[in-house]
Parts: C-alpha cells; structure tokens; sequence
C-alpha cells in the first residue's frame, strides 16, 4: 500500500492577487510545505530555547562566551568559503523594501548590494509577500520597467553590469505566515521568504553570473545559524544546484549573538559570507534581553548611544576582527539620513555626519556599509574608496590589535548620558508616527528627515518601557512613569491632527498606532516583539 501524499499548503483568508499564481505555483508551494515539515519543529524548540536563555539572563544579569564553544574559536584553521565574484565587492549596501519603485531604484542606485528587504522594511501583509516576489522575478527577467501613473516618471533598468547585486532578507524566526498555512498550522514567514525566493530564482540567478544570496536576520544563537545551514543544504539538493551556491550574511543585532559571533560563521562556514552590525534591533536586544537589571543597564535616547559608545565600540571591532580571521565580510551599520528637498542646510549637516561614520568605518577595517537612500551611496563610496582603492575589500586587515572581554560588550554604563524628557517625547513621536505607517502596510518610513523600520519602533517602546520600569527621573525633574507616556502621547496624538487635518488623521489609523504603542510599552508583561501583537491587527 501506498503512503498517502502530503498534505498541500493552504492559502488561508486572502483575497486573490493579480498574477499570485506565477508565485504560488504548486511545486513552489509544496517547497514551501517540505521546508515547514522539515525544519519548523527545530524552529519553534530553538524560540523556546531563547526564553529559556532570557530567563537565565534575568538572574544573573550577565552575558560571556560560551565555553562548550571554546574549541571553535581556538582554531585558527578553519575559515568561511571564499567569496563568490558578485559578494567579492560590497564596500555600499543600500537597504529598502521591495515594491516596484524600490526595486528599480535600488538595483540602479550605484550601490554593490541591494538588501531586498521582506523583514523590518517591509510590512507583511499578503500583498507585500506575494508582489514582492513578483518584482524580484520581473527584475531577473528585466520586466520590471514601468511608468508610475500617478508621476508620469518612468522607471527602467540600467544595463545588468550596472546593477545592485540583490541580497535577499526574509523575515525572522519569531513571525508566522498567518496566510499560509499546513494543517492548520501557519508557516514560519521565514520560510515562506526563503522558500519562494529561492524556488523560483537560484537557477535563474545562477545563469546570470549571480547565486541566492540572503541576510539572515534576529539571530540568537550559533544554533539557529545551523538550523539556517540545514535548511540551505536541503534546498540546494531539492532544485538541483551545487552545494555552496547559497551564501549567508547575518546580522549580528542581538546581544546574545554578539558573543557567538565565531560560531555562528563556523556553522554556515560553506555558506557563509560574512557579519553585518545592526545598530537599532542591537540595542533594542540589549534592553529587552538586560530590562530588569538595574540602573546600570538603562540607555539613554536612541540618538545619543553613536557607534563610538565604549560597549558599541567593543561590539564592532570584534565584528570586524572575527570576519577577517575567518575570511568573512565585516559590513558596516546603517546611515539612515533621508535628504529633503527643502532644507540645504539639513541636508549639509547630515552628509557631514554621514562622512564621517563611513570614515570611521572604513578605518575600522569594514569592508563595506550601509545606506537608505541613493543619494547617500556617493557619500559612502567614496570614504571606502579612499582606503579600499583598486581592492575588493579589506580582510587582509586581521585588526589583531582588538581585544575585547565579555563584560565590554555590556558596560552600558561607560555612556556619559542619560535619558531625557525630549527622549520620551520623540520615541513616542516616532513610535505611533512608524506603527501608523506600518498599520497601513508600509514597513520603511521616513520620519523627521530618517528612514525607520521596525526596528525603530522596537527601541523606541523598549525605551519608554524600561525608563519607566527603572523609575528614571528626566533633567526636569518628571518621573518617567506610565501617566507621563500616556500625557505625551495624547499630546502627539493632538499634535499630529492639527499637522494633517481632521479628514487624513480620521481615514488613517492613527489611534490605534496610539494605542498598540502604549500597550507594548506600558505593558508589564514585555512583548517580545512588538510586530506580534501588530500584526494581529494588519489587515
């Protein structure tokens, strides 16, 4: 007798979409089933494990290496394999979205790399995952040019030599894809990214001289960098293509992950490409994972804590020495700076703060950074162009000078800074500002002259939560306390309407931004990420 067949994915309360069958094709989504068979059982024992992990946290409020790992990174003999042609250069990143517009102007931005974002840029709703894969094939088979209807602009590619390189971002291991689901069970949006990308574009993308290239994002553990790794095995035997063709870059935004830096190259060595420091999900991990461990753990404003922060520092000169010892990337963090074409002088002071953290970089030892504007791509390439030269890159920099002992990566309290009443008032300003945005299935913002992702959202409510739950006490002498965030919030709700008008703010969703935000911030019970309950009411 025969085993009775698989059972099908099921596309769950969605409406259908314009061409959504080229995506949701039935050997794409029995792909897609096989992975979530596979790997979601690891997947959902591995988010337990960082509960677990939290906790451990919370009573000793402390973090170090590993010492089951240890033999790892004593050995100097092994290192990642050697970067394919397109990942050889990457000394300019440019991250956004993949909507139609982002894609064709990403991909001829100048930039090296595109980070094709299906994670913090981009809002998962239904039509976001499916369209977004869309464009990304329409781009690989140049049928992506159009004419905006609205503008009159039209949008085409430049020749393919002139093109970003796309590195793919799907989402991280904690959200599901409520939209497709087997048996009843909903599949990890992680897979879902992953999965339909890789299916229907890693033979394509290899006869176009390229190769399925991701970043891997919310990493806690060299455990999860191997579970990725399987996942990349199995996918390369399933469509047929050679082992290794896959490469990886992770971010390396949490605290947890920061001490696992080796390990976490050592577990996708065949697939790996190299490190990445996310600055604002870093520092949302050091509150979330450190929010009851006294005053010495308390950040002060997000715009205060630069990369030249002692605990900052530590993080990403170990970054960039762990990537050039094993023969990694180290890439650099995000300059976030969106120009208006209003201000001369606005734009003047941020491209001189821009210069200057991609010089820093650049001298560091990174072998490239990040921006959120094309615009800004100049800018960064010509500070790396200026060390790097005629080279591809720097990891013959070995930066054997930097050393950095555990307590480093979390001595908070070495920032000569503290939290301020403006501080509360802008992360409540730009926290119901981005979630209102996101509630309308728009995941990168610009909000006072920055580009913001979830990210931002997260460490602004982190922020609110943890100065209240340390009862800080701002230079005017408030309380942080949550009366204060529900006054400053009804103040920005008022402030908001009279800046739009009665008919945008009543056709927006501006009131329940207000509401979610202070639920994720008030709340005792900590979220452990705010797009969960968020996403319960994306619609």
């Amino acid at each position: 007798m025969s085993a009775p067949a698989p059972s099908p994915l099921a596309i769950v309360d969605a409406e259908p979409l314009p061409r959504q069958d080229e995506v949701l094709t039935d050997a794409a989504l029995a792909f897609v089933a096989e992975l979530h068979r596979r790997f979601t059982p690891r997947r959902d024992e591995l988010l337990a494990r960082r509960g677990e992990r939290r906790a451990e946290i919370a009573r000793t409020s402390t973090l170090d290496f590993l010492p089951e790992t240890e033999a790892v990174r004593v050995d100097d003999t092994w290192k990642v394999a050697p970067a394919p042609a397109a990942l050889d250069d990457r000394r300019v990143e440019i991250t956004g979205p993949t909507d139609r517009k982002m894609t064709v102007n990403a991909l001829n931005s100048g930039a090296k790399v595109w980070l094709a974002d299906f994670e913090d840029a981009s809002a998962p709703t239904w039509e976001n995952v499916v369209t977004g894969q869309l464009n990304l094939i329409d781009a690989y088979t140049r049928n992506i040019d159009f004419t905006d209807p609205r503008s009159g602009k039209s949008y085409a590619l430049r020749p393919a030599e002139e093109l970003a390189t796309v590195v793919t971002r799907p989402r991280g291991w904690h959200l599901d894809e409520r939209h497709l689901q087997l048996d009843g069970s909903p599949v990890p949006g992680a897979l879902v990214d992953f999965g339909l990308y890789f299916f229907h574009n890693a033979q394509r993308l290899i006869d176009l001289g390229k190769g399925p290239y991701f970043y891997l994002p919310k990493t806690e553990s060299y455990l999860e960098a191997r579970l990725w790794n399987d996942i990349f095995v199995f996918a390369q035997d399933y469509v047929g293509i050679p082992q290794g063709t896959v490469r990886a870059t992770v971010l390396i935004e949490t605290i947890t992950a920061a001490y696992e830096m080796e390990e976490i190259l050592y577990e996708l060595r065949d697939h790996a490409s190299g490190l990445n420091a996310g600055r604002w999900d870093y520092l949302f991990s050091i509150v979330k994972n450190f929010r009851d461990g006294g005053s010495k753990f308390v950040l002060p404003d997000r715009n205060l804590v630069t990369m030249t922060a002692p605990f900052m520092r530590a993080y990403t000169e170990l970054l960039v020495r762990t990537c050039h010892k094993r023969g990694a990337h180290a890439i650099g963090g995000m300059a976030a700076f969106i120009p208006s074409r209003r201000d001369a002088e606005v734009n003047k002071v941020a491209f001189e703060k821009v210069k200057a953290d991609k010089d820093r970089e650049a001298g560091d030892g990174f072998d490239g950074s990040w921006v959120a504007h094309p615009d800004l791509v100049p800018i960064a390439l010509a500070s790396f162009d200026a060390v790097l030269r005629d080279k591809p890159n720097q990891k013959d920099r070995l930066r054997e000078d930097v050393t950095v002992a555990a307590g480093d990566l979390i001595a908070i309290d070495t920032l000569d800074a503290k939290p301020s009443y403006e501080g509360l008032r802008n992360a409540v300003a730009v926290g119901i500002r981005y979630i209102e945005a996101w509630l309308r299935g728009m995941g990168a913002v610009a909000i006072f002259n920055l580009m913001e992702d979830a990210a931002t959202a997260e460490i602004s409510r982190s922020q609110i939560w943890q100065w209240i739950n340390a009862d800080v006490v701002f230079e005017n002498g408030e309380h942080a306390t949550a009366d204060l965030a529900r006054k400053v919030a009804a103040e920005e709700l008022t402030s908001i309407r009279a800046e739009i008008g009665d008919e945008a703010f009543e056709s927006g969703k501006w009131q329940q931004a207000h509401d979610l935000l202070l639920q994720v911030s008030l709340d005792q019970d900590y979220a452990d990420f705010l797009t969960l309950p968020a996403y319960e009411q994306l619609r």
